[in-house]
């Protein structure tokens, strides 16, 4: 890697960032500078989100709620103020309506055994659409394997867009939830959400976003975008792994039974009847990962320093540019197109299998992901077995761009 980062005209001072993040200047397989270009799967962890993750331990480490002592009333403290903190990043109405969560995936999933049992039944329908992520298809096929009722995929075009007029001929008085991503893991496609969850409310059904590729690259306004629910996942924000948040309309979320029993989610318990918490303390129940909350809020703050257009001006400069070089190899042919994408690119190369660019890249210090990036149905719709994908975050640069093209011309001289 040339030694001067080439700087874009986005605002975003790049050299600093990185200076944040300490694992960048880690070598990797023998010395290489390590080129990470895997923040869909995960992003890198700023040395602001460690060192509040250290002083927690060091300084407040003691359980939440219900202790009288220091301790615990400090880290009560850091707790609560950290669900006012997601509050505000998404501006939700009330901390009442901001859950913690393991994830994306406990947010959905939570809303299926808890909403969703309630309230879906024999005969009724589940719409999702062809590029959801596993965590997305999953709970939903149990739910209706479970009710006897239909799950109903919305096509999406040979660009990886949702063909909105086959989304709104599945709406019908028989929908009781669409559940959708806000970008697409695997190709990046931004989703029409506003319009989607107009003609979803307009049907009379309900609505769950998952955005786990939505918060790190876009302005999120859960009250603008009136959508029931949203969820998100703190590693994908620069945050810790094992939290997530599962917004929802306090209303709905009130009239939802819980899904856990045991600690926190009671106010009092006998053999004979239990009474429940108020929100959001009611769905979350036992010891939560205190630390993982804290360092999800230092994260967020950190986006916020930096502001998030900022970073989305950014990351679409890496997008156009990368997309424009990866475009001048011979037999490389993206997989997912686009008018609206996040800083996603799936790829495949004539003649090499995916995994074999994954390994070959890997010994150049070039992280990429290889695979179907749990979206096996939407590999399926492009008949490709799986993808190389490079996921650009707001610590990348144009440089590591031109050395993954770089590295990809070494991979085609292998297979040459």
């Amino acid at each position: 890697m040339t030694a001067v980062l080439q700087q874009t005209n986005t605002g975003l001072d790049v050299d600093r960032i990185r200076r944040d993040f300490p694992i960048l200047t880690q070598p990797v397989r023998g010395g290489r500078p390590l080129v990470y270009l895997d923040n869909a799967a995960t992003t890198q962890k700023p040395r602001q989100v460690i060192d509040r993750i250290v002083r927690y331990y060091t300084e407040e480490n003691a359980n939440v709620h219900r202790g009288v002592h220091y301790l615990s009333e400090t880290a009560t403290d850091s707790y609560e103020k950290s669900r006012t903190t997601v509050k505000r990043f998404i501006n939700a109405r009330d901390e009442k309506e901001i859950v913690f969560t393991r994830g994306t995936t406990e947010g959905i999933n939570l809303v299926a055994q808890t909403w969703g049992r309630r309230n879906v039944g024999a005969g009724d329908e589940i719409v999702i659409t062809a590029i959801e992520h596993h965590s997305n298809i999953v709970p939903w096929q149990m739910l209706c394997e479970e009710k006897g009722s239909r799950l109903l995929i919305a096509p999406v075009n040979d660009s990886g867009e949702v063909i909105l007029d086959e989304f709104e001929k599945l709406l019908s008085p028989r929908t009781k939830i669409v559940s959708f991503g806000h970008a697409s893991n695997a190709l990046g496609t931004i989703n029409p959400i506003g319009k989607m969850i107009g003609l979803a409310h307009a049907a009379g059904a309900i609505t769950l976003i998952d955005g786990a590729q939505g918060v790190p690259h876009l302005h999120v306004d859960v009250r603008d975008l009136d959508c029931d629910f949203y969820t998100f996942s703190a590693h994908k924000v620069y945050g810790p792994t094992g939290t997530g948040v599962l917004y929802g309309k306090e209303s709905i979320l009130d009239a939802m039974p819980p899904w856990q029993g045991g600690g926190d989610m009671i106010l009092s318990v006998s053999f004979e009847k239990t009474t429940y918490n108020a929100l959001p303390y009611k769905f979350e129940a036992g010891t939560p990962n205190i630390e993982g909350v804290i360092g999800l809020a230092a994260a967020l703050d950190y986006v916020s320093a930096i502001g998030i257009d900022t970073i989305a001006a950014h990351e679409q400069d890496l997008l156009h540019y990368a997309t424009k070089r990866l475009l001048e190899i011979d037999g490389l042919r993206i997989i997912g197109t686009a008018a609206e994408k996040a800083s996603v690119i799936s790829f495949v190369l004539e003649g090499v299998h995916p995994h074999d660019i994954g390994t070959i890249l890997d010994e150049q210090g070039i992280a990429v992901r290889t695979g179907h990036h749990c979206a096996q149905p939407l590999m399926l719709r492009f008949n490709v077995p799986a993808t190389g994908r490079a996921s650009f975050a707001m610590y990348n640069t144009r440089d590591e761009a031109d050395e993954l093209v770089a590295g990809l011309h070494k991979v085609i001289e292998v297979f040459r």
